[in-house]
């Protein structure tokens, strides 16, 4: 599928599966979304710019590589899009991190603002921006919009779970934005929700109805 990428390593496999299961516990799900969100983080970063240094090793000196460019910057949905968060900054501890508060109105599923901070360079920086789930895409075309107003230009997908519509909806909102997923699933309900899914991301997160 053209600008999606499946994560189809076997461990992200298994923890998806495993929070699948409606009787995973909250602390369980809670746990290996920060897993998972750590092995996506590794696969949307392979490619990062890379620039040699000099360094002196304990016994020489000697030629080095580290990341070119600016820290990245972690941009989660709130709520569920925080449950990355502490995996992907342990991988990458130095990187910035902004936060998009959006909920879905039950009524028309369109995506509401309430909460937007970012850094005030993100010209100069890539932009992960996260949510679990990749339902209508309307949050997520809204919180890439915001962000490209704000200057971001290399921005980068990342959810744990896709809906076709989904993909097709961002994908024509925002063709320059690559989609990072662990899988895709057949479809949306007439709630909107992923089936067969695994439920609400948020809810069963934080242990709410």
């Amino acid at each position: 599928m053209e600008g999606v990428t499946v994560v189809d390593h076997p461990l992200v496999q298994h923890k998806l599966t495993l929070m699948r299961d409606k009787q995973r516990s909250t602390k369980g799900f809670r746990q290996l979304l920060n897993e998972i969100g750590m092995l996506l983080c590794y696969e949307v970063t392979r490619n990062l710019p890379m620039e040699r240094i000099e360094i002196e090793t304990p016994l020489t000196t000697m030629e080095g590589v580290q990341i070119a460019g600016k820290k990245l910057v972690f941009a989660p949905i709130l709520r569920a899009g925080v449950g990355f968060l502490d995996g992907m900054l342990t991988l990458v501890p130095a990187a910035r991190v902004a936060h998009i508060g959006l909920y879905r109105d039950p009524e028309s599923l369109q995506a509401v603002e309430y909460y937007f901070k970012a850094p005030s360079d993100l010209a100069d920086r890539m932009v992960l921006v996260l949510d679990p789930m990749l339902a209508t895409a309307n949050s997520a075309v809204a919180a890439i919009e915001r962000l490209k107003e704000r200057g971001a230009k290399d921005l980068r997908f990342v959810c744990l779970l896709a809906a076709p519509e989904g993909i097709e909806r961002l994908r024509s909102a925002h063709p320059d934005v690559h989609i990072w997923t662990a899988a895709v699933d057949e479809k949306l309900n007439d709630h909107g929700y992923i089936v067969p899914g695994l439920g609400d991301a948020g809810d069963r997160m934080y242990g709410t109805r």
